[in-house]
């Protein structure tokens, strides 16, 4: 298989490379045309994201792989006029079942930086999908990538690769959900604007939040993120009005002084009549006193407390990346195994052909003989001796020359292929196998010597003797 699977990723190159390199998504149809003009490929996909770009191809010719990979990162630099030598240090290839291997394991997320996130998934279908539509997907890729896509959707399904949070803004939102039965029916408030919170605020979201406060020093950052989001901004001198009529409060700054203190959590829960907050401190120093968390009603938790969570989950994912690894190999070896089985399709295909093209020919030469008057009996017989005699002569013929040659792996091969394995163990053991094997060839051999001429003219069968 002439796959390769070639990229750079956040394992390989820092953010600043990984920005130039990216293909914008209306610059994706263009690029796989012109990879596949300028470069000996047949088939191309690419993934461009925010952590990865990747060229996945089906190459021509004989050149090795090694050398088609660094023609691809040539292309890739001119494309995106940048150094090649700079992209030869970062990049990262793949070829043949390790090609196939690493795009599942990316497909399933486990290649990504967090480990089992569900998103490259959907990208990398939609990535297959746009190569489709561009016309850079054939036989070898629309085999590949539906059974890629399959494997990938058994580890999510059969495995809790992606069930447990490993980021504390995520861990933040979970436990949320732990706390609170319906969050489609709580507000939250959010301290910051920082890419901390920018997290939280799209996990809140994507849970049925929809009534977010975004309090924060200056209120042009607070308003540019509560745009993306329809929430509420707000600068922090605000945030004691907005206390009473929020359940959630995520905080994570960088002041060097707490912005929230027990007092106005006091006079907010006399308001709220002591219904129950979960406040969540990500900030390091600390944003909210640390005696607010011994107020009954108030459930607050630190930085530390949700990287316990976080480490205790990573374990758990890569205890689950342990058993993916096991479906994904087991995953690719069926593909290749079906694929293989492919490379017999023509020959048998051809083999059946030229079997019902003699069946035919000795066909009409029997209802001729039978219409000239020949005994059926024999007429019979004589189609089924002709048929056997031609069928066997060319595979007879070949085994005989191999044990000639002493290839006695083809030998037995063919009796396995033959359907022979059970059969003759009587000759066996009072000949050596050299002598058997030579004379099995001889047997079968010797009778489509005397078959008759497929091209001879139509005269009355002769029964061999």
């Amino acid at each position: 298989m002439n796959l390769i699977a070639l990229g750079i990723s956040h394992n390989s190159a820092a953010v600043e490379l990984r920005e130039r390199v990216a293909f914008a998504p209306e610059q994706v149809n263009e690029a796989l045309n012109d990879a596949c003009g300028a470069l000996p490929i047949e088939e191309v996909v690419i993934l461009s994201t925010c952590n990865r770009t990747e060229i996945y191809a089906v190459t021509a010719g004989e050149e090795p792989a090694a050398a088609k990979s660094a023609e691809l990162i040539d292309w890739m630099a001119g494309y995106h006029h940048l150094s090649a030598a700079e992209l030869h240090k970062c990049a990262y290839h793949h070829e043949g079942r390790a090609a196939l291997r690493h795009i599942v394991q990316v497909a399933a997320g486990l290649d990504s930086m967090v480990l089992g996130e569900p998103q490259i998934f959907g990208q990398l279908k939609s990535a297959f999908a746009v190569a489709a539509e561009a016309g850079t997907v054939g036989a070898e890729f629309g085999r590949l990538f539906p059974r890629v896509f399959s494997i990938a959707k058994r580890v999510r399904t059969d495995t809790a690769i992606g069930e447990n949070p490993v980021s504390v803004a995520y861990a933040a939102v979970d436990l949320a959900g732990h706390i609170f039965s319906d969050l489609a029916k709580c507000n939250a408030l959010l301290v910051g604007a920082g890419e901390t919170i920018e997290l939280v605020a799209r996990h809140l979201v994507e849970a049925g939040v929809d009534d977010i406060v975004i309090a924060n020093r200056t209120l042009g950052r607070a308003r540019e993120l509560a745009h993306k989001f329809g929430a509420t901004a707000v600068l922090l001198a605000e945030i004691p009005e907005q206390l009473a009529d929020v359940d959630i409060v995520i905080t994570s700054t960088a002041s060097q002084l707490p912005i929230l203190g027990k007092g106005a959590v006091e006079q907010a829960l006399k308001a709220r009549k002591h219904r129950p907050y979960l406040m969540v401190d990500l900030a390091v120093p600390r944003d909210i006193e640390t005696q607010v968390g011994d107020l009954r009603d108030v459930y607050l938790y630190s930085v530390d407390d949700l990287r316990e969570i976080v480490d205790e989950n990573l374990r758990s994912r890569r205890d689950e990346a342990r058993k993916a690894d096991v479906m994904i190999d087991e995953g690719v070896e069926s593909f290749l195994a079906e694929r293989r089985g492919l490379g017999a399709v023509d020959v048998v295909r051809q083999y059946r052909g030229m079997a019902e093209e003699l069946r035919e020919q000795e066909l009409d030469r029997a209802l001729k003989a039978l219409e000239r008057g020949g005994d059926p009996a024999q007429v019979v017989a004589q189609l089924a001796r002709s048929i056997t005699n031609k069928l066997i002569h060319a595979p007879t013929t070949g085994l005989k020359q191999a044990s000639a040659e002493g290839r006695q792996d083809v030998v037995h091969h063919a009796r396995r292929l033959l359907g022979l394995e059970e059969q003759g163990a009587g000759q066996a053991a009072s000949a050596r196998p050299e002598e058997q094997d030579t004379r099995a060839a001889d047997a079968a051999t010797a009778p489509a010597t005397t078959a008759p001429d497929t091209n001879a003219t139509d005269e009355p069968p002769h029964t061999l003797q």
